[in-house]
């Protein structure tokens, strides 16, 4: 029970230290929070190629190209590659509509095998063209037109420079309650921790889109690699340990389309939490072998472990009622560490008021990303288990829908997710039992989990009636004789 009680304290320990770190970036977000660059003046605009990897996105794909060719940049410094592995109608669908552009240098680019996923489609992208710099833009991403000219002079101005990344804006916020809710998790990650990292001096992972390199410096670095499922975080932080600098420009936005299905949003958490894990695995020596600052290698390594907390979070779950069973539970000293449970609450505030408009309604959408985020704890926390044990894996998309999910091809099923949620939730309520007998004061923190996984069960059995629903044959109805 000893051992048991000391995993426990361990994990909360840990949880309280990684919280605490994102205290730091408020601190530091509230002291640079006025500290933007202005745009550079240059004499002459160099030759950009824009990489648009693609896998299966025929509901986005002719939105892309119609954006990217809109860039407002000289057409004969401008090189569009679409880099298409795709194995259905996408294929088709851009082959057909670049036509439209004659005047535009668009490379419908198709290797034989998908090797490498993605990481494997840029690395194969640079060796097709001879500029300098390459724009990258997932295929649910729209850049403003001038996107282009607002980036480019700060990678011509600095040779330092390998990446510039601008912050994620959202295409489908409204779509329902899920998008809502990750619209105050991805516009905290931009508006505070990605600014505060930057403005501190200390490494900022890239995004994987709407970001330009230097592709020296992707050379320099090792260039892409597919050994994680990140290749995004990894090359940015390799590029950093080889001394690039990056930088990050909030005031440009491009918008993403939010995944509004649950078991979508499941399985890009689930990517990105294996691929941070390999990604800790695989830089953390190099990292804290580098002659960079201590704070520098801290906050790198926060990043690193940033799903972490969902590995504690679950092994916290699963001991509690045996260690309040055995009294072992109330001899720990955690209601100072529970204090600091309050630090991402206010950051989602304060990143919400910072962004203006109609602040407070986004942030009424807070409690149901907690639910969501805590009932997704033991799909992330797996996931982050087998990042920490194994090298590369099936990189798995994000569908993209546009609008009218139910009704798409990319729909994704979750029955056995379902089970997994209940399953958890019985024992939540179990432990929510055994606390209101022994420790009535924990009785909130099981009521919690309770009605997490609850919600996410039902959330997940709602979107399979609806997939199932728009998938049934409509009957019309008879035709009577008068």
């Amino acid at each position: 029970m000893i051992t048991l009680t000391l995993l426990y304290a361990i994990s909360a320990l840990l949880l309280a230290l990684y919280t605490s770190g994102h205290g730091v970036l408020l601190i530091q977000y509230l002291r640079h929070r006025h500290h933007n660059p202005t745009v550079p003046q240059v004499d002459e605009l160099p030759a950009v190629t824009v990489q648009l990897p693609v896998y299966n996105e025929r509901y986005v794909a002719i939105r892309l190209i119609d954006a990217i060719a809109a860039l407002d940049y000289p057409s004969d410094k401008l090189h569009i590659q679409i880099l298409d592995d795709s194995d259905d109608a996408t294929t088709g669908i851009i082959a057909a509509h670049i036509r439209r552009y004659p005047h535009l240098k668009i490379d419908h680019v198709r290797r034989p095998i998908r090797e490498g996923y993605k990481a494997g489609a840029l690395a194969y992208g640079l060796t097709q063209t001879d500029t300098e710099f390459a724009a990258i833009f997932d295929a649910d991403f729209i850049p403003p037109r001038d996107f282009l000219l607002q980036t480019m002079p700060y990678l011509v101005k600095d040779d330092t420079l390998a990446v510039v990344q601008t912050r994620w804006g959202h295409l489908n916020p409204e779509a329902n309650g899920l998008t809502r809710a990750q619209l105050i998790s991805i516009d905290n990650h931009f508006t505070i921790e990605q600014f505060g990292r930057n403005r501190s001096g200390w490494f900022l992972p890239f995004n994987g889109t709407g970001g330009i390199w230097r592709i020296q410096a992707i050379h320099d670095a090792g260039g892409w690699s597919d050994d994680t499922l990140t290749e995004d975080l990894d090359l940015s932080f390799r590029a950093q340990l080889k001394g690039w600098q990056s930088l990050y420009l909030p005031e440009i936005v491009v918008p993403g389309e939010l995944p509004p299905q649950l078991a979508a949003y499941r399985q890009q958490q689930a990517r990105w939490a294996k691929g941070g894990s390999q990604s800790f695995r695989k830089l953390f020596l190099s990292l804290w072998r580098s002659d960079m600052p201590l704070m520098t290698k801290l906050m790198a390594t926060h990043h690193l472990v940033q799903y972490l907390p969902h590995l504690l979070m679950l092994t916290m779950l699963l001991l509690s009622p045996v260690l309040i069973l055995t009294g072992s539970l109330s001899s720990l000293p955690l209601a100072p560490i529970g204090l600091i449970g309050l630090i991402p609450p206010i950051m989602y505030a304060v990143s919400q008021q910072a962004l203006g408009g109609d602040w407070f309604r986004r942030l009424l959408a807070f409690p149901l990303l907690l639910l969501i985020g805590t009932g997704l704890i033991w799909q992330n926390a797996l996931a982050v288990l087998s990042g920490f044990f194994q090298s590369k894996g099936e990189f798995r998309r994000t569908p993209k829908f546009v609008s009218q999910w139910q009704e798409k091809g990319y729909t994704l099923r979750s029955q056995m997710a379902i089970v997994i949620q209940v399953s958890l939730m019985l024992y939540s309520l179990w432990g929510a039992w055994i606390a209101w007998q022994h420790e009535p004061a924990l009785m909130p923190y099981f009521v919690v989990h309770v009605l997490s996984f609850g919600t996410v069960a039902l959330w997940d059995a709602l979107d399979q009636w609806q997939i199932q629903r728009a998938a049934a044959p409509q009957l019309l109805p008879e035709s009577g004789n008068d």
